[in-house]
């Protein structure tokens, strides 16, 4: 006997049910279709694999030998495929009850992450979250390609139409630059007296990102001088201590890269930083970001 490749599940799901009941009545209430239309399915797989699978007498119904053949491997077949919709039922569920969030660096500020999950668990007890940290290459933290449901990420963001957000630190932005600079020992700098300092940037595809961090606004037309390209915060440090240049960071984030050698200093002649998080428009109804954005927004108002 020579089995096609097109034989359906369904085929052998009423091959089975019949060879248990031997009885296509009662087989077909069990399937629930009528019993002309399970009389036809199963002739129309007979006639796939070229022989007759049940004899069909006054007596009854029973199996062919090759029916006797079949039965172990259709038991088979049918055992893995249930085992088969169940993992990927599984699965889907664990898809809608886990919730990406994306960033690029902690968003720390007292606790702030912690303080979101334990609001958004009681929220949604079933749901888990699962942090994904991405490069600096991506602004958007994982939002535009999909890998993040939602992302902690600085303003101004690409593509803003596509985004929408909540404010979670509005900070002043400071100078960090290396401890031997003839600024540090300045209490403030003037960002007319940086303008003409090389500046770490961060990587070309961040756009309007690279541009605020840089200061683009305040220069006055000016281009800035890039002395190198940092997509870290150990690039970052380590660019900073080598002398390559000097850079803007949020008051928050100035103990990640004040390791030693490298000092903050407040700026006048700029505005400040906005660290928020984002989600796609589309996403605004789906439960898990509605109740993480919530949850984030209870917690940012408690602090």
């Amino acid at each position: 006997m020579v089995m096609t490749t097109d034989v359906h599940v369904r085929d052998l799901r009423y091959f089975l049910t019949v060879a248990e009941e031997l009885h296509f009545t009662r087989a077909a209430e069990r399937l629930y279709v009528s019993q002309p239309a399970l009389s036809k399915q199963i002739r129309a797989l007979e006639r796939q694999v070229g022989v007759s699978l049940f004899r069909r007498g006054t007596r009854g119904v029973s199996l062919t030998e090759a029916g006797e053949a079949l039965l172990p491997h259709a038991r088979r077949v049918l055992a893995a495929w249930t085992e088969g919709e169940a993992a990927v039922a599984e699965a889907r569920t664990a898809q809608r009850s886990t919730l990406a969030v994306g960033m690029s660096t902690s968003p720390g500020r007292g606790g702030l992450l912690p303080a979101i999950r334990s609001r958004f668990t009681a929220a949604q007890p079933r749901a888990s979250v699962r942090l994904r940290q991405v490069s600096w290459d991506d602004p958007t933290a994982g939002l535009a390609d999909g890998s993040a449901d939602v992302a902690f990420v600085w303003l101004p963001l690409p593509d803003a139409a596509r985004y929408a957000w909540t404010v979670v630190a509005e900070e002043p932005r400071l100078v960090a630059l290396p401890g031997t600079h003839p600024l540090a020992t300045r209490a403030e700098i003037d960002f007319t007296e940086l303008a003409d300092e090389p500046f770490l940037a961060l990587p070309a595809a961040t756009g309007v990102l690279r541009d605020h961090w840089l200061a683009l606004d305040a220069r006055g037309g000016r281009p800035p001088r890039i002395g190198a390209e940092v997509a870290s915060t150990e690039e970052t440090y380590e660019a900073l201590v080598a002398g390559l240049g000097v850079c803007l960071v949020a008051v928050g984030n100035a103990p990640l890269i004040t390791l030693g050698g490298v000092v903050t200093r407040p700026v006048r002649g700029i505005g400040p930083s906005r660290y928020a998080l984002a989600w796609r428009k589309e996403d605004a109804e789906r439960p898990l970001v509605r109740a993480y954005v919530e949850a984030c927004r209870r917690a940012t108002d408690a602090r």
